[in-house]
Parts: structure tokens; C-alpha cells; sequence
């Protein structure tokens, strides 16, 4: 059974990091965009950061403003989300998603995605 599993999230003090990860199990990563989302209580899902099949290539919502780094370890199947500098508005639930599709240009919108992990809760306190 394909999966995308999370890990990484906690409570975290604002100003502090966390590196979220999603491995994949069942599927590979290696020729498909990944993705970060976001989901506050009472809020739309919202794009965070995306990467290219290679891992050469991000996007990243303005919100960031440089403090994310997205990756991807195609030989451990898996892809990264280092946040540093976090803010309380940061606290929601982050998912990653991968295509099925082969694509070149990264996506930033979470329809383009075809599988998408649990979850994984960061909880920012101010």
C-alpha cells in the first residue's frame, strides 16, 4: 500500500526550528514534484513549499520569506521541510504530497497532487 508518512512536528517556542519529514513507502519519489502544505484550525489548506523530481528546484509561499528549506533524498524516498525562525501563526497541521504524474513545473496548488500524507501537528507558543 503506497504511503507518505510525516514525522517531525512537536511544540516548539517562536524563533525555534523543527525539520519535518515524509518518507514514502510503497512508491517511489525520485521522478515526481513534492510538496509542503498547511492547515490551521478553521482554515483553507495553504501551500507551503514545493520541489523539483531531482530535488533542484523549490518554490516557496511568500509567507516564508526565507526561512524554509525544502529538500529531497531520492535514495531514502524521502523529503524534508527544515523551518527556522517559526512563528505562532506557523501552528497547524503540515502534509506533504507527491504527483503521479511526471512534471517540470513545480506546483503550488494542492489539486495538482495526487497522494498526500496524515499529517504532522506543529504547535508554535509564543
Amino acid at each position: 500500500q503506497d504511503q507518505l508518512i510525516e514525522s517531525g512536528g512537536g511544540l516548539v517556542q517562536a524563533g525555534g526550528s523543527l525539520q519535518l519529514s515524509c518518507a514514502a513507502s510503497g512508491r517511489t519519489l525520485s521522478n515526481y514534484l513534492a510538496g509542503w502544505f498547511r492547515q490551521a484550525p478553521g482554515k483553507e489548506r495553504e501551500f507551503v513549499a514545493a520541489i523539483s523530481a531531482d530535488g533542484g528546484r523549490t518554490t516557496y509561499a511568500d509567507f516564508v520569506e526565507g526561512r524554509f528549506t525544502m529538500s529531497k533524498d531520492n535514495l531514502k524516498n524521502t523529503v524534508y521541510l527544515q523551518m527556522d525562525s517559526l512563528k505562532p501563526e506557523g501552528t497547524a497541521t503540515y502534509y506533504c504530497a507527491v504527483t503521479r504524474q511526471v512534471r517540470a513545473v513545480l506546483e503550488a496548488t494542492a489539486s495538482g497532487y495526487d497522494d498526500w500524507g496524515q499529517g504532522t501537528q506543529v504547535t508554535v507558543s509564543s
